[in-house]
C-alpha cells in the first residue's frame, strides 16, 4: 500500500511521518485490498488549542472511505481518524459480504 503524506503551510518532522505511517499501516491487517492513502495534516487558524487537522482517505474497490478529525496535537488528530476508519473498514466489509 502507498502512503501519500502532504502538510499544508509547515513542514512535518519525519518522527511525525513515521507515526502516522505505522498507524495507516496497521488498517492493512484489518483489510489488505487498500490501494493507496492520502493523509493531509492542517493547522487551522482558531484561537483555541485544537487546531491541528488530520485527514486521511484510504483508496479501496468501490468506495473511498474518509476520516478528518481536529486535535490538540496531529498524533492524537491521527489516532482519532484512523479509529473512526477502522470502524468504516468494518462497515464496507460488510456491504461487500452482502454483495
Amino acid at each position: 500500500m502507498k502512503v501519500n503524506i502532504q502538510s499544508v503551510h509547515f513542514d512535518a518532522d519525519q518522527k511525525l511521518i513515521d507515526f502516522i505511517e505505522s498507524k495507516v499501516l496497521k488498517l492493512t491487517s484489518q483489510y489488505d485490498k487498500i490501494i493507496e492513502t492520502d493523509v493531509t495534516l492542517r493547522i487551522d487558524k482558531a484561537t483555541n488549542n485544537e487546531n491541528k487537522i488530520a485527514e486521511i482517505r484510504l483508496h479501496v474497490p468501490g468506495n473511498d472511505l474518509y476520516a478528518k478529525r481536529q486535535c490538540k496535537s496531529f498524533e492524537e488528530a491521527t489516532d482519532q481518524s484512523v479509529d473512526a476508519l477502522k470502524n468504516q473498514i468494518i462497515k464496507h466489509k460488510d456491504k461487500q459480504k452482502q454483495i
